[in-house]
Protein backbone atom coordinates (compact mmCIF):
# COMPACT_ATOMS: atom_id res chain seq x y z
CA UNK A 1 0.00 0.00 0.00
CA UNK A 2 0.93 3.50 -0.45
CA UNK A 3 0.59 5.97 2.41
CA UNK A 4 0.14 9.84 2.35
CA UNK A 5 1.19 11.84 5.43
CA UNK A 6 0.52 15.46 6.31
CA UNK A 7 1.47 16.61 10.00
CA UNK A 8 4.73 14.17 9.36
CA UNK A 9 6.54 17.14 11.70
CA UNK A 10 4.38 17.35 14.71
CA UNK A 11 4.30 14.38 17.73
CA UNK A 12 2.26 11.58 16.26
CA UNK A 13 3.37 12.08 12.64
CA UNK A 14 6.66 11.88 13.42
CA UNK A 15 6.18 8.79 15.17
CA UNK A 16 3.54 7.56 12.41
CA UNK A 17 6.24 7.78 9.90
CA UNK A 18 8.82 6.04 12.20
CA UNK A 19 6.40 3.28 12.06
CA UNK A 20 5.89 3.51 8.61
CA UNK A 21 9.45 3.28 6.92
CA UNK A 22 9.78 -0.04 9.29
CA UNK A 23 5.90 -1.46 8.09
CA UNK A 24 6.14 -3.68 4.75
CA UNK A 25 2.61 -3.31 4.37
CA UNK A 26 3.18 -0.06 3.16
CA UNK A 27 5.86 0.10 0.24
CA UNK A 28 5.77 4.03 -0.15
CA UNK A 29 5.00 6.86 2.42
CA UNK A 30 4.28 10.49 0.72
CA UNK A 31 5.20 13.27 2.77
CA UNK A 32 3.43 16.28 2.26
CA UNK A 33 4.46 19.81 4.54
CA UNK A 34 5.71 23.04 4.79
CA UNK A 35 9.48 22.30 5.26
CA UNK A 36 11.50 18.90 5.17
CA UNK A 37 10.97 16.04 6.85
CA UNK A 38 13.64 16.20 9.74
CA UNK A 39 13.42 12.41 10.58
CA UNK A 40 15.46 9.45 8.67
CA UNK A 41 15.57 9.37 5.00
CA UNK A 42 14.86 6.45 3.11
CA UNK A 43 14.08 5.55 -0.80
CA UNK A 44 10.12 4.72 0.51
CA UNK A 45 9.94 8.35 1.46
CA UNK A 46 8.89 10.68 -1.28
CA UNK A 47 8.91 14.63 0.03
CA UNK A 48 6.63 17.22 -1.21
CA UNK A 49 7.54 20.57 0.23
CA UNK A 50 4.07 22.58 -0.59
CA UNK A 51 2.03 25.56 -0.28
CA UNK A 52 -1.28 24.47 1.14
CA UNK A 53 -2.98 27.07 0.27
CA UNK A 54 -2.07 26.99 -3.60
CA UNK A 55 -3.32 23.32 -4.09
CA UNK A 56 -3.86 23.42 -7.59
CA UNK A 57 0.07 23.33 -8.02
CA UNK A 58 0.30 19.74 -5.98
CA UNK A 59 -3.81 18.33 -6.01
CA UNK A 60 -2.23 15.61 -8.74
CA UNK A 61 0.29 14.67 -6.52
CA UNK A 62 -2.10 13.06 -3.98
CA UNK A 63 -1.99 9.65 -5.16
CA UNK A 64 -2.55 6.36 -2.92
CA UNK A 65 -4.24 4.15 -0.82
CA UNK A 66 -4.36 5.66 3.13
CA UNK A 67 -4.24 9.15 4.01
CA UNK A 68 -3.42 9.97 7.50
CA UNK A 69 -4.20 13.54 8.67
CA UNK A 70 -2.01 14.31 11.46
CA UNK A 71 -1.64 18.29 10.79
CA UNK A 72 -2.24 20.69 13.84
CA UNK A 73 -1.29 23.72 15.67
CA UNK A 74 -1.64 25.55 18.80
CA UNK A 75 -3.56 29.00 19.21
CA UNK A 76 -0.36 30.62 20.44
CA UNK A 77 2.01 29.40 17.67
CA UNK A 78 -0.76 30.10 15.02
CA UNK A 79 -1.68 33.31 16.67
CA UNK A 80 -5.21 34.06 16.01
CA UNK A 81 -8.27 31.28 16.12
CA UNK A 82 -8.72 32.53 12.02
CA UNK A 83 -5.10 31.04 11.60
CA UNK A 84 -5.92 27.55 13.69
CA UNK A 85 -8.74 27.11 11.64
CA UNK A 86 -7.02 27.29 8.55
CA UNK A 87 -4.54 24.83 9.47
CA UNK A 88 -6.65 22.33 11.67
CA UNK A 89 -10.03 22.11 9.55
CA UNK A 90 -8.94 24.43 6.52
CA UNK A 91 -5.91 22.37 4.91
CA UNK A 92 -6.62 19.15 6.41
CA UNK A 93 -10.09 19.27 4.70
CA UNK A 94 -9.21 20.48 1.70
CA UNK A 95 -5.85 18.11 1.55
CA UNK A 96 -8.93 15.08 2.72
CA UNK A 97 -11.12 16.25 -0.32
CA UNK A 98 -8.66 16.02 -3.29
CA UNK A 99 -7.77 12.61 -1.63
CA UNK A 100 -11.29 11.42 -1.97
CA UNK A 101 -11.13 13.17 -5.39
CA UNK A 102 -8.26 10.72 -6.84
CA UNK A 103 -9.43 7.55 -5.69
CA UNK A 104 -7.60 7.77 -1.65
CA UNK A 105 -10.05 4.78 -0.52
CA UNK A 106 -9.11 5.31 3.69
CA UNK A 107 -8.53 8.29 5.58
CA UNK A 108 -7.02 8.11 9.15
CA UNK A 109 -8.21 11.64 11.12
CA UNK A 110 -6.36 12.52 14.65
CA UNK A 111 -8.97 14.21 16.07
CA UNK A 112 -9.59 15.49 20.21
CA UNK A 113 -11.20 13.99 22.66
CA UNK A 114 -13.90 15.98 22.98
CA UNK A 115 -14.47 17.26 19.77
CA UNK A 116 -18.25 18.42 19.41
CA UNK A 117 -19.02 20.71 16.54
CA UNK A 118 -21.99 22.22 18.98
CA UNK A 119 -19.21 22.71 21.35
CA UNK A 120 -18.93 26.12 23.04
CA UNK A 121 -15.16 26.09 23.17
CA UNK A 122 -13.65 26.39 20.21
CA UNK A 123 -10.97 24.23 19.50
CA UNK A 124 -13.46 21.32 20.92
CA UNK A 125 -16.14 22.93 18.18
CA UNK A 126 -13.18 22.79 15.52
CA UNK A 127 -12.35 19.22 15.83
CA UNK A 128 -15.75 18.37 15.55
CA UNK A 129 -16.19 20.43 12.87
CA UNK A 130 -13.90 18.52 10.53
CA UNK A 131 -14.67 15.12 12.11
CA UNK A 132 -18.17 15.95 10.24
CA UNK A 133 -16.71 17.44 7.04
CA UNK A 134 -14.32 14.32 6.64
CA UNK A 135 -17.28 11.44 7.21
CA UNK A 136 -19.64 13.34 4.44
CA UNK A 137 -16.40 13.03 2.01
CA UNK A 138 -17.42 9.27 1.66
CA UNK A 139 -14.51 7.50 1.42
CA UNK A 140 -14.73 3.75 2.05
CA UNK A 141 -13.05 3.76 5.45
CA UNK A 142 -12.86 6.30 7.77
CA UNK A 143 -11.01 6.36 10.90
CA UNK A 144 -11.09 9.21 13.40
CA UNK A 145 -9.68 8.83 16.81
CA UNK A 146 -10.22 10.78 19.74
CA UNK A 147 -7.95 10.63 21.90
CA UNK A 148 -6.93 10.96 25.55
CA UNK A 149 -4.62 14.02 26.43
CA UNK A 150 -1.44 13.03 24.57
CA UNK A 151 2.50 12.69 25.55
CA UNK A 152 4.49 13.85 23.11
CA UNK A 153 8.15 13.39 23.80
CA UNK A 154 10.05 17.05 24.56
CA UNK A 155 7.14 19.18 24.22
CA UNK A 156 6.84 22.67 25.00
CA UNK A 157 3.43 23.03 25.39
CA UNK A 158 3.93 24.26 29.38
CA UNK A 159 0.40 23.70 30.29
CA UNK A 160 -0.24 20.56 28.54
CA UNK A 161 2.91 19.16 30.18
CA UNK A 162 1.17 20.41 33.59
CA UNK A 163 -2.19 18.87 32.48
CA UNK A 164 -0.67 15.69 31.87
CA UNK A 165 1.46 15.48 35.36
CA UNK A 166 -1.55 16.36 37.02
CA UNK A 167 -3.68 13.73 35.35
CA UNK A 168 -1.05 11.30 35.96
CA UNK A 169 -1.02 11.79 39.82
CA UNK A 170 -4.84 11.31 39.92
CA UNK A 171 -4.49 8.25 38.40
CA UNK A 172 -1.77 7.14 40.28
CA UNK A 173 -4.61 7.41 43.04
CA UNK A 174 -6.74 5.42 41.04
CA UNK A 175 -8.93 8.76 39.69
CA UNK A 176 -10.02 9.57 35.79
CA UNK A 177 -8.34 6.14 35.00
CA UNK A 178 -10.60 6.47 31.71
CA UNK A 179 -8.80 9.56 30.68
CA UNK A 180 -5.12 8.33 31.17
CA UNK A 181 -2.89 10.05 29.04
CA UNK A 182 -1.32 8.06 25.56
CA UNK A 183 2.16 7.90 24.01
CA UNK A 184 2.18 9.34 21.08
CA UNK A 185 4.07 6.73 20.00
CA UNK A 186 1.29 4.45 20.75
CA UNK A 187 -1.43 6.60 18.96
CA UNK A 188 0.61 5.87 15.50
CA UNK A 189 0.68 2.14 16.22
CA UNK A 190 -3.16 2.12 16.35
CA UNK A 191 -3.82 3.74 13.77
CA UNK A 192 -1.81 1.42 11.69
CA UNK A 193 -3.46 -1.34 13.52
CA UNK A 194 -7.09 0.25 12.42
CA UNK A 195 -6.11 0.55 8.65
CA UNK A 196 -5.63 -3.27 8.95
CA UNK A 197 -8.15 -4.43 11.33
CA UNK A 198 -11.28 -2.40 10.87
CA UNK A 199 -13.80 -3.24 8.43
CA UNK A 200 -15.23 -0.80 5.72
CA UNK A 201 -16.84 2.20 7.02
CA UNK A 202 -17.08 4.80 9.78
CA UNK A 203 -15.23 4.56 12.85
CA UNK A 204 -14.63 6.53 16.19
CA UNK A 205 -11.02 4.93 18.08
CA UNK A 206 -11.60 6.80 21.89
CA UNK A 207 -9.89 6.19 25.26
CA UNK A 208 -8.60 2.80 26.47
CA UNK A 209 -10.29 1.46 23.06
CA UNK A 210 -6.98 3.01 21.18
CA UNK A 211 -4.82 0.75 23.55
CA UNK A 212 -6.63 -2.48 23.14
CA UNK A 213 -6.64 -1.92 19.08
CA UNK A 214 -3.22 -2.38 19.72
CA UNK A 215 -3.40 -5.73 21.64
CA UNK A 216 -6.19 -7.28 19.97
CA UNK A 217 -3.88 -7.09 16.63
CA UNK A 218 -0.51 -8.07 18.02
Amino acid sequence: MRAIVIGATGATGHDLMHLLVHDATFTEVLVFGRRSWPGEKTNKIKEYCIDFDAFETWQDWVLGDVLFLCLGTTLKAAGSKEKQWRVDYDYQYKFAEIAKQNGVKTVVLVSAEMANANSSFFYMKLKGALENAVKLLGFEQTIIFNPPGLVRKDSDRKAEVFGIKLLMFFNSMGLFTSKAPLKTEDLAKAMLCAVKALPLGTHHVVGKDILKLISDTK
